[in-house]
């Protein structure tokens, strides 16, 4: 067990969540074990998959390995999970999320997601108050949201009643979507950050590494901090047991102002920006 620790955040139905996490995208079969088994040793205590990354059998039986061997108990862990937008529906997402529950091995998810709110397909509000059905019974304690914006947002609260605990999006430095997260904030919803790193495109940026350098740290972990410090939780990946500790310890640096307004001076940025799919668009009419 790592002897740092992170901070929680607080959800709007009165849970918590570490603020950092392991994002397991990519991680398959017993790369994915090992890599859970070594984040748990450093002190990770939150794990987020989905169906989409179809490892949810090997994120199960490495949390299992970990209880078994006693090195953390079920109610020390927080795991996500998420539906895709091809069992969108009142039929179609329980049936999801049970198989997601069946492959972790698990009796409840601690955080239930929408993977993308796919406007086309026009059943979000639909997938969300199924979600929220199984909530009530128990096998779901929060319920939440990824890649959603504002107006489907406004959308799923209005016609749901229910505000989502947290909305997952692509977020790192040169695209930290402020408007975005002050509707968040307006709402009492958590920004959770995917690819915080942007797959390493912003590592090399000069003004990060300065800040590393002064810090000896790396740009990773000055980007992680800065994410920390406006208050997002981000869940980075990585297979190698280094970086994941060094990820870790990027809860344990605090920026200066000035660091800060330089790494917010980013957003806007030539070659900066939106890396990956934009949700009004994908996954498009035909899903």
């Amino acid at each position: 067990m790592g002897d740092m620790t992170v901070e929680n955040v607080s959800f709007n139905d009165d849970r918590e969540m570490p603020q950092l996490g392991l994002g397991t995208y990519k991680l398959r079969d017993d790369e994915c074990v090992r890599t859970i088994r070594e984040a748990i040793e450093i002190g990770y205590r939150k794990f987020d998959t989905a169906t989409l990354y179809k490892n949810e059998e090997a994120v199960g039986k490495a949390l299992k390995q970990a209880m078994d061997a006693g090195d953390v108990t079920r109610d020390e862990i927080f795991v996500t999970t998420k539906v895709w937008h091809d069992h969108h529906g009142a039929d179609l997402a329980p049936q999801a999320f049970h198989e997601s529950l069946d492959k972790l091995g698990l009796d409840y998810i601690d955080l239930y997601l929408i993977h993308w709110p796919w406007p086309q397909g026009g059943k979000y509000v639909e997938t969300f108050n199924a979600i929220a059905r199984l909530q009530g019974m128990g096998q779901i304690a929060s319920i939440g949201v990824a890649n959603f914006y504002e107006e489907t947002l406004d959308t799923l609260i209005k016609e749901s009643g229910i505000v989502p605990v947290l909305n997952q999006v692509e977020l790192h430095p040169g695209f930290t979507q402020p408007e975005l997260r002050a509707y968040h904030d307006e709402h009492g919803i958590i920004t959770e950050a995917w690819s915080p790193l942007a797959r390493g495109v912003v590592l090399t940026n000069p003004d990060i590494k300065a800040i590393a350098a002064k810090y000896e740290v790396t740009t990773g972990q000055v980007v992680l901090a800065y994410l920390l410090q406006l208050g997002i939780s981000v869940i980075p990946k990585s297979a190698r047991k280094e970086r994941l500790a060094e990820n870790f310890a990027a809860a344990e640096l605090t920026l200066t102002r000035a660091e800060m307004d330089v790494m917010n001076s980013l957003d806007g940025r030539e070659g900066f920006g939106r890396m990956f799919n934009d949700p009004r668009d994908f996954p498009g009419a035909e899903g």
